[in-house]
């Protein structure tokens, strides 16, 4: 490491070894590799930086350097023969002091603190160099109804260890959708680094009345013999509630009627409604039907004849 260390971390000869401490901790925070991918400028100032607190933050080298007997980088200064040079014999060019002394300043530095959670994000349950990082993701399913995936609502779900989350649905959510809560993970390393995300994926329960074909939403739906041959309004039932439709006269069981903007969602998009009609006879037999019935089929055989 060329230069003054003092000059590197920003402080004083004079400096107490808080302030170097603290002087450190935030240029390493602000040049750390992972903060700053790529920028081989700010790498090599982390590892200039980096050395100088593991020769300033050691108070036996840094009294050696205030008296000249070692360089910045740890080499003794030999007198008396007109030049400096000499046997290394401080640390090695890591950042980190690979052979160097026992004593050094990173002893009296707690990196769990220093870089806890903050360079992590994309490493869940790992480390990279030594550093903690953030904790576990936490995966659950949780089941909706139909009715929540396109109105939205919010429901508790319940992990392993007994906490209980409340989950926001969407409006218009999908099947196999996953809904991240940041920080609702596990714990970080220690504790003091960031938790991970609790990353629950929804399922729609099926449901009694509707099926589903896509974005459009299918269903069955029972109409009087009146109704049917006359015509007439007759209530639906929605996902969102019960309307009224229209059936027009002459409808034939199997007949399919349309409510649109009435199905589930797919893409953002929101599918229609399609009611099938099945025709219902009375449970009991009426004269006047029956006669009606009657006089239909001699019809028809008069006509086939």
């Amino acid at each position: 490491m060329a230069g003054d260390p003092y000059k590197e971390l920003g402080v004083s000869r004079g400096a107490s070894a808080d302030e170097i401490k603290k002087a450190f901790r935030k240029l390493a925070k602000e040049l750390h590799p992972d903060k700053n991918p790529g920028n081989r400028e700010a790498d090599e100032r982390f590892k200039r930086v980096t050395a100088a607190f593991d020769l300033l933050g050691d108070a036996e080298k840094r009294a050696r350097f205030d008296r000249g007997e070692i360089d910045a980088d740890g080499r003794e200064q030999f007198r008396g023969f007109g030049g400096g040079g000499g046997a290394r014999g401080g640390p090695g060019g890591h950042p980190f002091g690979q052979g160097g002394s026992q004593r050094g300043g990173f002893e009296n530095i707690d990196l769990d603190e220093l870089f806890g959670g903050m360079f992590g994000g994309a490493r869940a349950g790992g480390s990279r160099g030594g550093f903690p990082s953030r904790g576990q993701d936490v995966k659950a399913t949780l089941e909706i109804s139909l009715e929540d995936s396109i109105a939205g609502a919010t429901r508790r779900i319940q992990f392993s260890d007994g906490r209980t989350l409340d989950v926001t649905i969407p409006k218009g959510a999908a099947e196999g959708q996953t809904i991240r809560l940041r920080g609702q993970g596990a714990p970080g390393a220690s504790g003091r680094s960031e938790a991970g995300d609790a990353l629950i994926t929804l399922k729609i329960a099926p449901h009694p009345v509707f099926q589903r074909e896509g974005a459009d939403l299918t269903m069955d739906l029972p109409v009087s013999l009146p109704d049917a041959v006359l015509g007439g309004k007759v209530p639906v039932r929605t996902p969102e509630g019960t309307v009224s439709m229209t059936i027009p006269p002459g409808s034939n069981s199997g007949k399919i009627l349309r409510l649109k903007g009435r199905g589930a969602f797919v893409g953002g998009k929101r599918g229609d409604l399609l009611a099938k009609l099945l025709i219902l006879l009375p449970e009991e037999p009426q004269e006047g039907l029956t006669r009606l019935a009657q006089e239909m089929r001699a019809n028809s055989s008069r006509r086939g004849g």
